[in-house]
C-alpha cells in the first residue's frame, strides 16, 4: 500500500459511527448538565444553546480501530463498542485541552469549546470525558480491566507528547527524531490503543493485542506526519484553519524540524524567520512555507508518512485478520495517510 491509493472516506467510518454513537451519547449524558452542553457542542451534535445539529460529529477513526480490532481477533463487533466509546471520549478530550493550549479558535469550521464556553467550563469538561473513558470501561462485560489499564497507558503516554510539543516552542535545536517520539505519544499512542482495544476486551492473546497495538502506533506517526503537512499545506476549507496555521504559531512539526536541521541555505533562512522577530504576517508565512519545501521538510515528511505505513501494514500481515476486516482496515490506514495531499 502507498499514500497514492487515497479515496473516499471508507464505508467502515459510517458504520463505526451508527455503532458507537448511541453509547457514547449516554456516556456524556452523565455529566453535570453545564459540562455535557460543552461536551455536545464540541463533538458537533449541538449548537451553543444546546439546539441538536445535523451532521455526523467527526470521522469517528478511532472507535472504527476498536470495533475492527475486536472482529480481526473474531469477536463480535458490538464487543469493542465499550472501547470505541472509550477512545472516543479521551480523544476529545485531547482535542478541548489542546485547543485551549494551542490558542486555536477555530475547529471543523466553527469556533472552539473554549471560545464559546470560556476556558473554565472547557478544561473541566475535558477532564469529565476523560474520567467517563475509565467508567465506560470498567461497566463494560468484557475484560474491562485489561482495556482500562491500556487506555490509561496510553493516555499518560498522549499527555507526555503534549507536554513535549509544548517544550518544543522554546528551541531551535528539536531533532526529527524528538519529533517522531513526541508523535508516538501524542498521537500514535491513542491509536494504537484504539488498534487494540477491542481485542483487549474479547480476551485475545497478547501477540495478536501486540500485532495490533503495533499496527496502530506506526499508523498514529504517519497520521501525524499528514497532519503536520495539513498544519502548513492544507486548504482551509479542508482542514478547519486558517492557512500556515503551524507556522504561525512556530510549531516544531516535522517538516520544520526537518528544515531547520537540514544545514541548506534554506534551512538557515527559515530559522532567522522561526524567531520571535520573524514576520507573521501572510507574505511572511508564505515563504516560511516556501523555505520549509525547499529545504527538504515537507518530502522527508512525506517519506516518513509512506515509510510508517509499511511498517503498520506489516504489523496487520503478521496475523490472520478476517478478509473483510483486513480490508476496512487497510483502507482505513490508507484514507488517514492521504487526507487532501
Amino acid at each position: 500500500m502507498t499514500l497514492a491509493d487515497a479515496s473516499i472516506a471508507p464505508a467502515v467510518l459510517d458504520r463505526a459511527r451508527e455503532a458507537s454513537r448511541p453509547a457514547l451519547r449516554v456516556a456524556t449524558a452523565r455529566l453535570e448538565p453545564p459540562l455535557a452542553r460543552v461536551a455536545a457542542y464540541h463533538m458537533g451534535w449541538a449548537d451553543e444553546a444546546g439546539r441538536e445539529l445535523p451532521g455526523n460529529g467527526g470521522k469517528a477513526l478511532r472507535p472504527a480501530l476498536a470495533l475492527l480490532s475486536a472482529e480481526a481477533v473474531g469477536a463480535p463487533t458490538a464487543v469493542g463498542v465499550p472501547g470505541a466509546v472509550a477512545v472516543e471520549l479521551v480523544h476529545n478530550f485531547s482535542l478541548i485541552h489542546d485547543d485551549l493550549m494551542d490558542g486555536d479558535e477555530e475547529r471543523r469550521h466553527r469556533p472552539t469549546a473554549w471560545k464559546v464556553f470560556g476556558p473554565g467550563l472547557a478544561v473541566l469538561a475535558g477532564d469529565g470525558l476523560l474520567v467517563l473513558a475509565e467508567q465506560v470501561l470498567m461497566d463494560a462485560d468484557a475484560d474491562g480491566d485489561r482495556a482500562a489499564r491500556m487506555l490509561t497507558e496510553a493516555t499518560a503516554r498522549l499527555i507526555d507528547g503534549q507536554s513535549q510539543d509544548l517544550s518544543f516552542e522554546a528551541r531551535l535545536d528539536v531533532t526529527v527524531e524528538e519529533c517522531l517520539t513526541m508523535a508516538g505519544n501524542k498521537t500514535g499512542a491513542l491509536l494504537a490503543c484504539a488498534s487494540a482495544i477491542g481485542a483487549a476486551l474479547a480476551g485475545a492473546d497478547e501477540r495478536s493485542v501486540q500485532a495490533l497495538y503495533g499496527f496502530g502506533h506506526h499508523l498514529g506517526v504517519a497520521f501525524q506526519a499528514v497532519d503536520d503537512l495539513l498544519g502548513i499545506w492544507g486548504r482551509p476549507e479542508t482542514t478547519g484553519k486558517p492557512a500556515w496555521n503551524d507556522l504561525r504559531r512556530r510549531k516544531k512539526s516535522v517538516p520544520v524540524v526537518a528544515a531547520l536541521s537540514s544545514d541548506t541555505t534554506a534551512g538557515r533562512e527559515l530559522a532567522r524567520i522561526y524567531t520571535d522577530e520573524g514576520p507573521r504576517n501572510e507574505e511572511g508565512l508564505a515563504l516560511a512555507a516556501r523555505l520549509v519545501e525547499e529545504a527538504g521538510g515537507r518530502a522527508r515528511t512525506e517519506a516518513e508518512a509512506a515509510r510508517r505505513l509499511e511498517q503498520a501494514m506489516a504489523c496487520l500481515d503478521s496475523l490472520d485478520v478476517p478478509q473483510g476486516t483486513y480490508t476496512d482496515l487497510t483502507s482505513l490506514a490508507a484514507f488517514t495517510t492521504t487526507r487532501e495531499l
